[in-house]
C-alpha cells in the first residue's frame, strides 16, 4: 500500500483545523475579546515586517467574519463533510497547479472526464459534454456563441458583419429569470431586438408555461422577415413557480426550425430518482441544459454545470466551451471530489428527501382554508389536461402558496373593478408578511417571498435550493404547518376589520383615514389638529407632536395590537400604523381610545401653549411694576437716601418706615396678585376656590383587556392585566376626586378657624409694631 504524500495529509489536515476553529468560533478568549474591542488590528494597515502565524490570520478572519455580533457565527450556513471536500479541492486544485506541465494534463483530463461521465449519468444525458463555470449564466452565453458559430459559417472570420444580412432571434420564456436576456445580448454584442420575449400561457394550461402555439407564430413571423431563429430558452422549474415547460412540443418545434434548445431550473435534480415527471423527462433530449449541483447537494463553491451535445470539436472550441489551458479544467476538481464522497446513493438521497418534504408540505396545504397553493384549475381546461397539471405540479420540488379571501366572505361596497385591485393589493401586502413571518418563525424552513406577475406575492417553498445547505427536516415542515395554522386566523379578521375601521375612522372628525394597501394590518390614520387660526407650518408642526406622543401612548396601553410610525421609506408622515388584528378586537373601542386619548394631548398641549403666553405676559407685567414700585421709592426715601454712605447716615438717624408690597403670580388666572390678601380669611376662601384644579374627564374602561370585546376574551390572557398604563391614571384622577369630595364635608367654622391660625403664624410685621397689627387682625 502507497503511502500518502505529507504534503497532501499536511493540506487535509490544515483545512479541517482551520474549518472547525472558523465554525466553533471559540478562538479567544473573553480577555482577548476585550482587548481587540480596544484594538486597531482588525483595519487595514501596513504588513507586519516578520509575518504572522495560522492561528493570528485566522484570528482576524474570524473576526471579519463574525464581526462585533458574537452570535452571527452561528447564522452561517452549516458545512457538513461534503463541504468540507469541496473546500479542499479548491485547495488541490492551488496545489495541482504546480505541477509539470504533462503530469498536469494527465491529471486533468481524467478529472473532468470522470466527473462528466457521472453527470451524464445521473441526469440521464447520454453522449454529452460539460462546461464548467463559476457564473450560471455563463454556461448558456457560450451555447449562443456555439449556436451562431453553427449557423453562421464565416463568423469566425468576419465577426458581426455576417449577422446584419440575417439577423438572430433569442426567444426566452416571460416566466425566465428577470434579466436574462439583456445579459445574453451584452455579452453576445447583439441589439435587444435580438430577443424575443414570448407570453405564458393565458388560457389553457399553467400560466408559466410557454406558450407553444404563439411561439410558433413568432419564429414564422420571423422567418418571413428575414431574420434567423438561434436559440430558444426554457425552463424545467421556472425560477418563480417552478413550473416546467412543455418541453416535447418545444423539442419539436426546435426540430422543426432547426433552432438550438436550452433547458435550465430547479426541477432538472430530478432526472437522478427513479420515478421522474415526463415533462422533465423530455429535457434529456433537448441540446443543453444547466445544472446546479451546489446548492441542490448543499457542497460550497462548486461551479456549475452545462451539458450539452455537439460533433464539431472546433466549433466548440471558438465558442470557449473547451480550452487547452490545463489549469481551467481544474475547475470540476471541488465537484469530482465531493460526487466520490456522497456516491450515488447519497445523491440520490439528498434529492429525494427534498422531494419528500415538498410532497409533505402540499399534502398539508391542501387541508388548509384559505390557502391557494396553484391556480391552474381555475382555467377553462379539459379533465385529462387538468389531471396532467396536477400530475404535474405534485412532482415538482417547489411549493407556492397564498393566503387568499374565502369565498363566502362578504366584499365591502363600491365599484367591483376598484374593489378587486384594492383586494389584490391588499391580500400582497398581508402574503408579505405571511412570508416574512414564517421565514422569522421557522429559519430551518426556508421560505421566502416571491412575486410571480398574475398570482400576485406569494410564499415560496424550494428545498432543492435550501434544505441541504439548512438541513431541513419533517419537523422543520411540521412546524412551519403549525404557524401557518396559527397566522391563518389573524389574517382572516386583519382583512374582515379592515373596512369596519376604516368606516369607523371616517365617523371622526378629528381622525384622517389614510389609504395605503401596501400597509399588512388593520390600516393607517393620522389624529388632525382643530385649530384653524394657526398658519400651515404651526399646523404641521402640531400635527407631528401630537401624533408623536399619540403612538407614544397607544404603544403603552395593555393590548395585543402593535402600533408604530410605519416602514423606514413610507410616503405618508405623522401617521400611526396599526397592526394585524384577532377575532375578539373592538374596533370601535379602538377608534374611541385614539380619539380621546388625542383629545388629551391636543388640549394638553393648548393649556402649555397658553400657559407660556400668560407667563410671557405676567414676566412683563411683573418687570414694569418693579420698575413703578422703584420709582415709588426714589420718590418716598428722596434722592440722598439712594447715595451709599450718606443714605446710611440718614437712615441712622431718621430709619424710613417704607411699607412692602409683596407680589403673587396666578397661573390659573394669568395675572399678578398682591399678597395683602392672604393675610385674610375670606379672601384667602376665594383664593382657595379660585385654585381648585379643573377635574380631567376621561372614560374609564371596563374591566377586561383593551380592545375587546366582552366575552370574547381570550384565555391565554391575564384579567389583571386588562386596563393597562391608561388606568392607573384614571385611578389617580379618582383618588384625587375622593380626597376633594371629604374636604368639601369640612364645617365652614373649623375651616375658617384653621385659615385664621395659619394666616397668624405666617404673617410677618416689623420688630416694634406686633401689638398694632393683632389688635388691626382683631
Amino acid at each position: 500500500m502507497k503511502m500518502m504524500d505529507p504534503t497532501l495529509a499536511e493540506m487535509g489536515n490544515h483545512l479541517s483545523d482551520a474549518m472547525k476553529i472558523l465554525e466553533s468560533g471559540k478562538l479567544e478568549s473573553e480577555q482577548g475579546k476585550e482587548r481587540r474591542k480596544l484594538s486597531w488590528k482588525d483595519f487595514p494597515g501596513p504588513l507586519q515586517g516578520d509575518g504572522q502565524d495560522v492561528v493570528s490570520i485566522l484570528q482576524l478572519v474570524q473576526n471579519l467574519m463574525h464581526g462585533e455580533d458574537e452570535k452571527q457565527g452561528h447564522r452561517m450556513q452549516y458545512v457538513g463533510e461534503q463541504g468540507h471536500m469541496a473546500l479542499l479541492g479548491h485547495s488541490l486544485a492551488a496545489y495541482i497547479s504546480v505541477l509539470e506541465r504533462e503530469r498536469l494534463r494527465k491529471l486533468t483530463t481524467r478529472i473532468l472526464s470522470d466527473t462528466t461521465l457521472w453527470l451524464c449519468r445521473l441526469f440521464r444525458y447520454e453522449n454529452g459534454s460539460a462546461y464548467y463555470h463559476e457564473d450560471d449564466c455563463e454556461g448558456l452565453v457560450k451555447m449562443c456563441r456555439l449556436a451562431i458559430n453553427t449557423h453562421y459559417e464565416d463568423y469566425a472570420t468576419e465577426g458581426f458583419t455576417v449577422l446584419s444580412s440575417k439577423p438572430p432571434v433569442i426567444y426566452q420564456s416571460a416566466a425566465s429569470r428577470p434579466g436574462l436576456g439583456q445579459h445574453l445580448c451584452s455579452q453576445l454584442g447583439l441589439p435587444l431586438s435580438s430577443l424575443c420575449i414570448v407570453p405564458c400561457n393565458t388560457m389553457f394550461g399553467s400560466l408559466h408555461q410557454m406558450d407553444v402555439a404563439l411561439l410558433d407564430k413568432l419564429i414564422r413571423d420571423d422567418r418571413e422577415s428575414g431574420k434567423l431563429p438561434l436559440l430558444l430558452i426554457a425552463n424545467a422549474g421556472t425560477p418563480g413557480a417552478g413550473h416546467t415547460d412543455k418541453l416535447s412540443r418545444l423539442k419539436e418545434l426546435c426540430v422543426q426550425h432547426n433552432m438550438w434548445l436550452h433547458v435550465e431550473g430547479v426541477n432538472l435534480a430530478t432526472l437522478v430518482l427513479g420515478q421522474v415527471s415526463s415533462t422533465v423527462t423530455a429535457a434529456t433530449k433537448c441540446d443543453s441544459m444547466t445544472l446546479t449541483p451546489g446548492p441542490w447537494l448543499g457542497l460550497p463553491a462548486v461551479p456549475a454545470v452545462t451539458l450539452y451535445r455537439h460533433e464539431d470539436p472546433a466549433l466548440s472550441l471558438a465558442a470557449g466551451l473547451t480550452s487547452s489551458q490545463p489549469v481551467e479544467k481544474l475547475r470540476a476538481l471541488p465537484l469530482w471530489l465531493s460526487l466520490q464522497y456522497l456516491g450515488h446513493d447519497g445523491i440520490l438521497q439528498r434529492i429525494k428527501h427534498a422531494s419528500q418534504l415538498s410532497q409533505q408540505l402540499l399534502e398539508h396545504l391542501k387541508t388548509l382554508a384559505s390557502i391557494k397553493t396553484s391556480d391552474v384549475l381555475d382555467s377553462e381546461v379539459s379533465l385529462i389536461e387538468a389531471l396532467r397539471m396536477v400530475e404535474d405540479e405534485l412532482n415538482s420540488p417547489v411549493v407556492v402558496f397564498r393566503f387568499s379571501q374565502d369565498s363566502n366572505t362578504p366584499s365591502s361596497g363600491g365599484s367591483v373593478k376598484g374593489n378587486v385591485a384594492e383586494e389584490r393589493d391588499i391580500l400582497d401586502a398581508l402574503n408579505r408578511w405571511l412570508g416574512e413571518q414564517l421565514a422569522q418563525q421557522v429559519p430551518l424552513s426556508g421560505v421566502d417571498v416571491v412575486e410571480l406577475e398574475d398570482e400576485g406575492t406569494c410564499v415560496r417553498f424550494s428545498p432543492l435550493m435550501t434544505a441541504a445547505a439548512l438541513g431541513t427536516q419533517e419537523n422543520d415542515v411540521a412546524a412551519l404547518v403549525e404557524k401557518l395554522g396559527e397566522m391563518i386566523p389573524v389574517l382572516s379578521c386583519t382583512l374582515r376589520f379592515r373596512q369596519d375601521f376604516k368606516d369607523e375612522v371616517l365617523q371622526q372628525a378629528s381622525l384622517s383615514y389614510i389609504e395605503d394597501q401596501s400597509w399588512p394590518g388593520l390600516g393607517v390614520v393620522r389624529y388632525e389638529a382643530r385649530s384653524t387660526d394657526l398658519d400651515e407650518d404651526k399646523r404641521q408642526y402640531r400635527v407631528e407632536k401630537i401624533n408623536s406622543d399619540l403612538l407614544k401612548k397607544l404603544m403603552e396601553l395593555d393590548t395585543d395590537l402593535y402600533f408604530s410610525d410605519g416602514p423606514e421609506f413610507c410616503e405618508e408622515k405623522n401617521c400611526i400604523f396599526i397592526g394585524m388584528a384577532t377575532e375578539d378586537l373592538d374596533v370601535a373601542e379602538l377608534v374611541e381610545t385614539i380619539v380621546s386619548i388625542g383629545k388629551d394631548i391636543e388640549e394638553s398641549g393648548k393649556f402649555f401653549e397658553n400657559m407660556t403666553e400668560v407667563v410671557r405676559r405676567g414676566i412683563q407685567e411683573a418687570e414694569q411694576q418693579l420698575q413703578k414700585a422703584n420709582e415709588e421709592k426714589l420718590m418716598e426715601e428722596g434722592v440722598l437716601r439712594q447715595i451709599p454712605l450718606v443714605g446710611s447716615v440718614l437712615n441712622w438717624f431718621s430709619p424710613v418706615q417704607a411699607s412692602v408690597k409683596g407680589r403673587t403670580f396666578n397661573l390659573a388666572e394669568g395675572c399678578l396678585d398682591s399678597t395683602e390678601p392672604v393675610y385674610s380669611v375670606k379672601a384667602q376662601m376665594n383664593k382657595e376656590a379660585s385654585l381648585d384644579s379643573p377635574k380631567s374627564v376621561t372614560k374609564q374602561f371596563p374591566g377586561q383587556k383593551l380592545f375587546r370585546r366582552h366575552g370574547a376574551g381570550s384565555d391565554s390572557v391575564s384579567d389583571t392585566s386588562s386596563v393597562s398604563h391608561l388606568e392607573e391614571s384614571f385611578r389617580e384622577t379618582a383618588h384625587v376626586q375622593a380626597i376633594d369630595a371629604e374636604e368639601a364635608e369640612v364645617p365652614q367654622e373649623h375651616h375658617v378657624h384653621i385659615e385664621t391660625e395659619t394666616a397668624l403664624s405666617d404673617q410677618r410685621v416689623p420688630e416694634g409694631q406686633e401689638t398694632e397689627s393683632v389688635d388691626a387682625l382683631r
